[in-house]
């Protein structure tokens, strides 16, 4: 039963040497990573895992003589459920914001207000207000065609933007609830939800700055070209740009694709919530309200919605017939069906990766040092983040590991500290095994050395940044 340090080690080396030496395609090297990793991995660490997940007796024995094709293909659907449909509708919003001059629009409306050089701060802030409510996969969705519009009038900032945006939205994401990450961490360790969304929004500030500072400094070195991508080319990209005032749809119109699936989502946790906490039992008109927003507020059903506004506005706009707008569906989804390959590739590859038990060593290898608590935390959730590629996965697992600690009153400071600390250490490192990874790599045209020097080192240093912040308030304001 070979080590699962080693297992990591091999599906390092075939993934990155294919992506990076042989130059495979990224579908590829991933599925060859998980496929090797997978017939590697004993029967024995997969009866461990089914005991970890608390699988029933029968989903254990039909992982345990599944085929590794079959676990690959298993896992591979798993993350294609949970981003197929967003990415589907999402490169139809984007391919219409683009094609409608909407996407111009609102970058010309934003230059206005915040100027030239006020663009990255617009995506930076931008990114940080939507993370809160939102994936961050499906904010980077949602702002990717506005700095691509803008990318087109600065290109020498192209790069720039592409971070901002990346900065502003991923460390709320694992931060501040309702996103699944820190709800569950604070739950698990009692944590009161609005102290955890204070904490995380201070944290945040820090370590979104910190991203902003690595972002200037990335964008002076390495200067990342405007390149066209499945969805539209550069060329296109030009032309939109120089369309006249009048020949664009009004701002409110532009937005409301963006805006749209933001309202909805987070309206319908705020209700929720309202509801849910009520003393009283919920009245019929209020079960109502939460089981429309329930629907409504779902991501594939919002994302979906604003597809359909996009495709109008176009439709509209441009005076598109029927033909003319089923084609551009069809290019669009053709774009996003590539994307969804790739990313669901790395899910199968990550998913595969936790089959060989990485996670229990890691916990070994955690016990087996006495270090700091705090410090501790962040290295557990760090390790199992670049393992398996998940950061709502590594905040699960380190909190599991490390929730006792805040059982027994060893802290010796609030609770809250642990649960931010643990989300600060979900965002090192993002690499091929990241879903994420990969809609950052194709959605913006970078190649993938361009995107693992410019986005995962600047999101490796907001979660080390984050650890110090963290450190520093739990020392200074202890709050026992």
């Amino acid at each position: 039963m070979l080590d699962p340090f080693w297992l990591l080690l091999i599906g390092i080396v075939v993934v990155l040497g294919g992506i990076l030496l042989l130059r495979l395609q990224a579908f590829l090297a991933l599925i060859l990573g998980a496929l090797l990793v997978g017939s590697l991995t004993s029967p024995t660490a997969l009866q461990k895992y089914a005991a970890d997940k608390k699988y029933s007796a029968k989903e254990t024995r039909v992982l345990t003589t599944a085929s590794v094709g079959e676990r690959v293909g298993t896992e591979f659907g798993r993350t294609c459920a949970k981003i197929g449909v967003l990415i589907a509708m999402a490169s139809i919003v984007g391919k219409c914001l683009l094609e409608s001059g909407a996407a111009e629009r609102i970058v010309r409306s934003a230059l206005k207000l915040f100027g030239q050089n006020g663009a990255p701060t617009a995506f930076l802030s931008s990114g940080f207000l939507l993370g809160i409510p939102v994936f961050f996969d499906t904010v980077f969705y949602l702002m990717i065609p506005l700095g691509k519009a803008a990318g087109i009038r600065n290109r020498r900032k192209y790069g720039l933007y592409i971070m901002c945006i990346v900065a502003g939205a991923t460390m709320t994401h694992s931060l501040v609830p309702p996103t699944p990450g820190p709800l569950f961490v604070a739950g698990e360790l009692s944590v009161n939800l609005g102290l955890m969304i204070l904490g995380g929004i201070v944290v945040g500030l820090f370590t979104t700055a910190s991203g902003y500072l690595y972002a200037l400094w990335a964008n002076r070195r390495w200067a990342i070209p405007l390149r066209s991508t499945p969805d539209v080319s550069a060329a296109d990209l030009e032309t939109l740009s120089k369309k006249k005032e009048k020949d664009l749809p009004p701002f409110w119109l532009s937005i409301l694709p963006i805006l749209l699936p933001v309202v909805l989502i987070a309206g319908q946790t705020v209700l929720q919530s309202m509801i849910g906490t009520g003393t009283s039992e919920p009245s019929a008109w209020q079960k109502l309200a939460v089981a429309v927003m329930k629907n409504l507020g779902d991501s594939n059903i919002a994302l979906t919605i604003s597809a359909g506004i996009a495709l109008a506005t176009v439709a509209v706009q441009r005076r598109f017939d029927g033909k003319r707008i089923a084609q551009l569906a069809e290019q669009a989804l053709t774009s996003g069906g590539l994307i969804i390959l790739i990313t669901s590739a790395g899910g199968a590859f990550g998913g595969i990766l936790q089959q060989t038990g990485i996670g229990e060593r890691i916990q070994e290898l955690a016990a087996a040092y006495q270090i700091g608590i705090l410090p501790l935390a962040f290295l557990v959730t760090a390790m199992v983040r670049t393992a398996q590629g998940s950061a709502t996965v590594a905040m699960i697992t380190s909190v599991g590991i490390l929730g006792s600690f805040a059982a027994n009153g060893q802290l010796g400071f609030h609770p809250l500290y642990l649960a931010l600390v643990i989300g600060c250490g979900s965002k090192p490192i993002p690499w091929m095994n990241d879903s994420g990874f990969w809609v950052m790599c194709k959605m913006t045209g970078m190649t993938e050395s361009e995107t693992l020097k410019t986005c995962s080192v600047m999101m490796t240093l907001m979660g080390v940044v984050g650890l110090f912040v963290v450190m520093a308030l739990a020392r200074l304001f202890p709050l026992v």
